[in-house]
C-alpha cells in the first residue's frame, strides 16, 4: 500500500502504568481493630514515586488511609479508586520496614506509629520447605470502588498466599494482637492464611476519567505500526482509513495489551449517522489470563458517543484444581469487571479538534452469566 504524509488517528482508550516493586495484603476483617481490617504494604523504587514503602489501611468504614516512607511522593489521586476513597495520606518515619519474598515465602517486617498515636506492627516470618506454587491473578481491587475514575487492572505475577504451617506471624495494633483470616478452602494440600502477596505485581488504570481535548497519534497511510511514548500500536488500513489492530504499554515487569476485534476505527474517520459494535481484549502476562468485553461507537454529524463495559469479566488460566475451584467458589475473582461501565461523549470543535467527557460507572451489582 502507498504511503503519504502523516495524518492523525484519534483514538480514546490509553492505559496507565504505576510502577511497583512487591504488593502485600494482610486481612483480619474477623478479629477487626477499632479502625483497620487490614493492611496492604506496598514497596516502589521509580522515578514517578520514590523509592521506599508504603502501607494501605483498610479501615472498617470502607474508606483507606495511607502512610508512606517521606522518601515517597505519591499522588493522592491514585488512592481515590480504593475502597469508599482516601481518607487520609500520612507521612510517617518506620521504626522497621521490610519486605522481601524468597524460595522460604513472605519475609516481612513492618512497625510505625498510626495517626492515632498507635503503635502498628506487622511481622511475617515464613520458613516452610515446600516449593511454592504460585500463580497469577487479577486482583479484584476493583470491587470496593463505589466511585471509580478508572478502571483498576492489577495484575499479579507470582502470586500466593501465605502458608500457615512453619510461619510465625504478629499483627498487633497499639500492644493487641489480631488474629488474621483464614482461606477459607486448602491450597496445594496446604492450609493458608488470607494474607497474600506478588513481587512482580503490574498496576494499571484503563482510561481514567478526562475531560479535554483527545489528542491523536500520527502515522503515514499504509504504516503497519506507530509509537507515542511508552505506547504501541498496531494499524490496519481500510480505504486508507485507519483502523487499530492493538495498544500496548511497555513496562518494567510485562506488556499489556488491548486488541480489538474487528479493529477499532480511527474516529474523525467515521461517517455520521454510523453504528459500530465490536469485542475487546486486556491482556498481560499469560499467566494472569485476561480482561475481555464488549464496545459500542454511535457517530453523528459533530459528535460522537463511545460505551465500553468488561462484559465478559477476568478469564483466568488455571492450571490446577485449586485455582479453578477458587475462582469458581468465589465469583468475585472474574465477574467484579462486569459491573463498571466507560461512558464517552465527543463534540467537534471549530478547529477542528475533538473535545472528550468520560467517566466510568458502577452498576452495583455482579452480572449473571
Amino acid at each position: 500500500m502507498e504511503t503519504n504524509q502523516p495524518i492523525n488517528i484519534l483514538f480514546p482508550f490509553w492505559i496507565d502504568i504505576d510502577p511497583m516493586e512487591k504488593l502485600l495484603l494482610v486481612n483480619f476483617e474477623n478479629d477487626p481493630d477499632t479502625t483497620y481490617v487490614g493492611f496492604e504494604p506496598q514497596v516502589f523504587n521509580d522515578a514517578t514515586n520514590g523509592v521506599g514503602h508504603l502501607l494501605i489501611g483498610w479501615r472498617t468504614d470502607k474508606k483507606v488511609d495511607v502512610y508512606h516512607q517521606r522518601s515517597l511522593n505519591p499522588d493522592p489521586s491514585k488512592y481515590t479508586i480504593a475502597g469508599a476513597g482516601l481518607n487520609q495520606m500520612i507521612p510517617v518515619d518506620m521504626d522497621q520496614a521490610f519486605f522481601d519474598v524468597n524460595d522460604r515465602g513472605v519475609q516481612a517486617h513492618y512497625r510505625f506509629a498510626d495517626v492515632s498515636g498507635r503503635t502498628v506492627e506487622i511481622s511475617i516470618k515464613e520458613r516452610n520447605a515446600k516449593k511454592r506454587k504460585p500463580f497469577g491473578l487479577l486482583a479484584p481491587m476493583g470491587d470496593a470502588a463505589s466511585n471509580p475514575r478508572s478502571l483498576p487492572l492489577v495484575l499479579l505475577q507470582d502470586f500466593y498466599f501465605v502458608r500457615k504451617t512453619h510461619t510465625a506471624l504478629t499483627v498487633s495494633i497499639n500492644n493487641r494482637s489480631h488474629t488474621l483470616d483464614r482461606l477459607p478452602v486448602p491450597m496445594d494440600w496446604q492450609q493458608m492464611i488470607f494474607a497474600r502477596y506478588s513481587p512482580k505485581p503490574l498496576i494499571a488504570t484503563l482510561n481514567p476519567a478526562y475531560s479535554g481535548i483527545l489528542e491523536g497519534f500520527d502515522a503515514a497511510i499504509g504504516q503497519q505500526t506507530a509509537e507515542k511514548g511508552n505506547r504501541f500500536y498496531a494499524i490496519n488500513w481500510i480505504d486508507r482509513h485507519a483502523h487499530i489492530k492493538s495498544m500496548g504499554i511497555q513496562n518494567a515487569i510485562h506488556p499489556l495489551t488491548m486488541s480489538f476485534f474487528p479493529s477499532f476505527p480511527s474516529l474523525n474517520s467515521l461517517s455520521e449517522n454510523t453504528e459500530l459494535k465490536g469485542s475487546f481484549r486486556v491482556s498481560g502476562h499469560e499467566s494472569v489470563g485476561s480482561i475481555a468485553g464488549d464496545y459500542l461507537i454511535r457517530s453523528e454529524k459533530e459528535t460522537i458517543g463511545i460505551t465500553l463495559v468488561p462484559s465478559k469479566g477476568w478469564k483466568p488460566k488455571t492450571t490446577k484444581f485449586s485455582t479453578w475451584f477458587l475462582f469458581t467458589v468465589v465469583r468475585v475473582f472474574k465477574k467484579w469487571p462486569t459491573t463498571y461501565r466507560w461512558e464517552a461523549a465527543l463534540q467537534k470543535r471549530p478547529d477542528g479538534s475533538w473535545h472528550m467527557q468520560s467517566k466510568w460507572i458502577r452498576t452495583g451489582k455482579i452480572l449473571k452469566d
